[in-house]
């Protein structure tokens, strides 16, 4: 059924808006929803790309339809049947799965307490395969569940659009040559292959919440993709507790934004933040989600639940004096044991001399001076600047200050490390 055809508006899109706007939206589900019959998401995001251009041949002329979204993903299924029959090359698939494609539902899934059975899940798992490098899998990511265009990506992690591309048809031919299967994993495998999903998002926001490279300190576009996916995971997987804490730690993390940067895009420290800039909305979402994380919960919190934890302890301060730090460095005592690594060491370091004085902290940070994955690490020269300017050693925190800001690829963190060097007790 058609809506009637509207007339364009200031309050009102046009078809084309109308277009743009949907099919960025119903693109992920219009993707997984033809690579259950192709079995390979490069032909199926063609497919979606056939939809789209009927759509824009057909809803400015006829209106668009009451349910966009189901339209798009029955033009771009039928032509996804009529490819199966069409090319020889899918001549046995199409035996295996019979005449009547249109209408036959899939083969279960096995027998599961949550029973996931979702073509959007699925296609979470399969962008995110470990036979794809990190890098593979968070361009493919974007493109297929963010709905990002190729320029986009590009522009958002500093890359030529070139490469970009590359890697988006590699990971494509490597899902086809390895033939991975179109799946939600099941058992053991689930576990770790839910772990490269959940990296995936946090790396897309993390890039966002701090660029490693580039003229901003901030970039919130990757931060509200990945946040989005978060809350899509979360509705997806309701059972899974650290799919909770992630996007717990996102909804936390997130609620800083506005406060984060000055009007000129200078950056804010966390001790000079105005907290009332804070969003309690999406702070009131994370605690409801670390709720839901606890509750899910069989056995100790993961890792992302942990870090989830100590945002909140942040969150739950309307001052920086009133936080709590020694709960903060404990949370950070448990996340060392369950995911042990250089840089959880040195945020604990951090806390630590919060909560028992910048000396205790600057004995945990000079113990991982040696630590090879810190090796270029800008943050080690910038902790032990802070904790030596604590301390009073003016001219040795101007030296890790300045070390610091030749490290960093993020001109306005450099600029920001650059002035803590001219004043080191500021």
């Amino acid at each position: 059924m058609w809506a009637v055809r509207p007339q364009p508006t200031a309050d009102r899109p046009t078809p084309a808006q109308a277009i743009e706007t949907v099919f960025r939206l119903q693109a992920p589900r219009v993707i997984a929803g033809v690579t259950r019959i192709v079995r390979d998401v490069g032909i199926a995001e063609e497919l979606a790309q056939d939809a789209l251009v009927a759509a824009l041949e057909q809803w400015p002329r006829d209106g668009v339809p009451d349910n966009p979204g189901a339209w798009l993903t029955a033009i771009a299924r039928r032509r996804a049947v009529d490819l199966v029959r069409r090319r020889e090359v899918y001549a046995r698939k199409l035996a295996e799965i019979g005449r009547d494609l249109e209408t036959t539902a899939p083969p279960a899934e096995p027998a599961e307490p949550d029973g996931i059975d979702d073509d959007l899940l699925r296609l979470v798992f399969t962008a995110c395969h470990p036979v794809l490098t990190p890098q593979a899998r968070t361009a493919l990511t974007l493109r297929l569940l963010g709905g990002l265009t190729t320029a986009e990506i590009a522009r958002a992690f500093l890359v030529p659009e070139a490469t970009v591309a590359q890697r988006i048809v590699r990971a494509k031919r490597t899902l086809a040559a390895k033939n991975v299967a179109f799946e939600v994993p099941y058992g053991p495998d689930r576990a770790a292959r839910l772990g490269s999903v959940l990296d995936v998002v946090y790396l897309i926001f993390n890039e966002g919440y701090a660029a490693t490279a580039g003229d901003d300190w901030l970039r919130p576009g990757l931060c509200e993709d990945a946040l989005r996916l978060a809350r899509v995971l979360s509705g997806l997987m309701p059972g899974e507790p650290e799919v909770h804490g992630l996007s717990a730690l996102l909804e936390f993390q997130a609620s800083r934004t506005p406060a984060r940067t000055a009007p000129d895009g200078t950056p804010v420290l966390l001790r000079d933040q105005d907290r009332r800039r804070w969003n309690r909305m999406l702070i009131a979402r994370g605690v409801h989600a670390l709720e839901r994380a606890g509750a899910t919960a069989a056995g100790p919190p993961g890792p992302y639940a942990l870090q989830a934890a100590i945002a909140a302890c942040h969150a739950r301060a309307y001052t920086y004096e009133e936080t709590d730090w020694r709960a903060i460095a404990a949370l950070y005592g448990l996340l060392a044991a369950r995911a042990p690594s250089p840089v959880v060491e040195l945020n604990r370091a951090v806390a630590v001399s919060m909560a028992e004085g910048p000396q205790r902290g600057l004995e945990l940070v000079d113990a991982l001076a040696a630590e090879p994955a810190l090796r270029g690490y800008h943050l080690l020269p910038s902790v032990r600047g802070d904790l030596l300017a604590r301390l009073g050693r003016v001219p040795e925190a101007r030296e890790e200050f300045l070390r610091a800001a030749g490290l960093t690829r993020n001109e306005r963190e450099r600029a920001l490390l650059l002035r803590r060097a001219d004043q080191p007790s500021g």
